[in-house]
């Protein structure tokens, strides 16, 4: 039995956590917060409750085999998961509305069609079939096996080409791809919001992000009754009964290293804490940035992914009931200077007062450093909402604005991590699960396979595989 320290305690941390109890180590949690979970985290307020981090599950076959693999009970008995249907509602710049159903392609196809006009659902179909041998080129080397000790062959553009006359047109980035190939100037924001929701600029972000629509469009969305923190609570639970110690509001400074190997954490009291292994799951970045590992860091220390973005949330507490035709999720697209924001009505009795109210959580993707006025943003935003809720200003009666700071000071970092994306030179790999240095490894969504939940939970996975199985892991099956 190896004695573990884990450091934080977001969803990654929890998911590595409860994998090596299970295998039989000895595992404590050192989080620097009050409580657990991260950046999945909620604001409660006059029997209003809000997801101040992701508000929808996707690929929940990652947490479905956490819960088999850790206990009896598999995850529908301990949360309760409605797939959404319509899976977004989408409000474009010019007025016109399309409804995607979740999970069909035919029915995405239609729906385009009917909206937008005749060939664009056709165009979208098209995409989606480069962005699945995209992502099937990339599937098991980004999220189910380790990252190789040479990433060099995930550098390189796995979206296929087009071809221009009797060559290939190569296609660099995800605007490129919306420019050249979707032929509607819905389609290509269509395409954008995707890029922006998962924290990347479309005119920057490689078109490997083709991987993020497909994802969603062919397993799904979620959402667990409650909110995405019961989910949390969920995985919090699992580690107690797997007999995973917490240690609350007591930060790690540092990572003791002795004759080239982590064997153990230095907290923020001076205490000393051996361990044969120590899992970082706290942000990469503020590893690095704040010293808490400090060694020499030659050409074979790995970056770590920057999207350079972070997120502003709006929480909205609203008088009246949700009328019967809303949906759960409505991306407004920007026009002029309102934002593309992406509204949350999730119809949740857990989640407002009475049938008589109405919670609603509206965010945009932002530049983490912009030095935005941010209460001037966040009306812009609500005013962005009045187009997916109607009569929202008349039903307001307070809101409360979560900037990139509240980011910064939950999880320690004000930047929100990506999925990790191929092509781009390798610049959106996030750092490698096993460290340099032997005995520290990294788990969450600032390493392999990157941010997101789905990411975060494989991250634990991969995490615990490779101290469990040592050399022989070979990754997820």
């Amino acid at each position: 039995m190896a004695r573990i320290v884990v450091i934080g305690a977001g969803l990654g941390a929890m998911a590595t956590a409860a994998r090596l109890a299970v295998a039989g180590h000895r595992v404590t949690v050192y989080e620097r917060t009050a409580t657990y979970g991260g950046a999945v985290g909620r604001f409660a307020r006059e029997g209003f409750a809000f997801d101040t981090g992701p508000g929808l599950l996707h690929l929940p076959a990652v947490y479905r085999d956490l819960f088999v693999k850790t206990g009896k009970e598999p995850l529908e008995e301990c949360v309760a998961l409605t797939q959404v249907d319509p899976a977004s509602r989408h409000v474009f710049a010019d007025g016109t509305r399309v409804d995607l159903p979740n999970a069909s392609r035919a029915g995405t196809v239609a729906a385009l069609d009917a909206a937008l006009g005749a060939g664009t659902g056709e165009r979208w179909g098209e995409f989606l079939v480069r962005a699945r041998e995209a992502w099937d080129r990339t599937r098991r080397p980004l999220l189910e096996e380790p990252q190789p000790a040479d990433p060099a062959p995930l550098a390189r553009e796995p979206y296929p080409a087009l071809k221009a006359g009797l060559l290939r047109r190569p296609t660099t980035t995800l605007a490129q791809v919306g420019a050249r190939e979707l032929g509607d100037p819905r389609l290509a924001a269509l395409l954008d919001a995707y890029a922006w929701s998962y924290g990347f600029d479309p005119a920057t972000a490689p078109a490997a992000a083709a991987v993020l629509p497909y994802m969603e469009q062919t397993f799904g969305s979620w959402y667990v009754g409650g909110g995405l923190r019961a989910l949390a609570d969920a995985v919090y639970e699992r580690c107690r009964k797997r007999r995973v110690e917490f240690v609350f509001e007591t930060a790690v400074e540092d990572v003791l290293e002795k004759d080239g190997r982590a064997v153990g954490v230095r907290l923020a009291g001076g205490e000393t804490v051996e361990a044969d292994h120590v899992v970082s799951g706290a942000p990469v970045p503020a590893l690095y940035h704040e010293h808490v590992v400090e060694w020499d860091r030659g050409d074979d220390w790995p970056h770590f992914q920057i999207t350079g973005t972070s997120r502003v949330t709006v929480c909205l507490a609203l008088r009246g009931p949700r009328e019967s035709e809303a949906v759960h999720r409505t991306v407004v697209h920007a026009a002029g200077e309102r934002p593309t924001v992406t509204v949350l009505r999730p119809d949740d009795p857990a989640l407002r007062p009475d049938a008589e109210h109405e919670s609603v959580t509206v965010t945009a993707t932002v530049r983490a450093a912009s030095g935005e006025d941010w209460d001037t943003f966040a009306d812009r935003m609500v005013d962005a909402a009045g187009l997916a809720v109607p009569g929202l200003r008349e039903r307001l009666l307070w809101r409360h604005v979560r900037t990139p700071e509240d980011v910064r000071r939950d999880t320690g970092s004000a930047e929100v991590p990506g999925p990790a994306l191929a092509g781009a030179r390798g610049l959106l790999l996030p750092a490698a699960n096993r460290s340099p240095l032997p005995g520290l490894w990294f788990a969450g969504g600032w390493s392999h396979p990157g941010g997101g939940l789905a990411h975060a939970g494989m991250s634990g996975a991969l995490v615990a595989g490779l101290i469990v199985e040592g050399a022989d892991f070979r990754g997820s099956r």
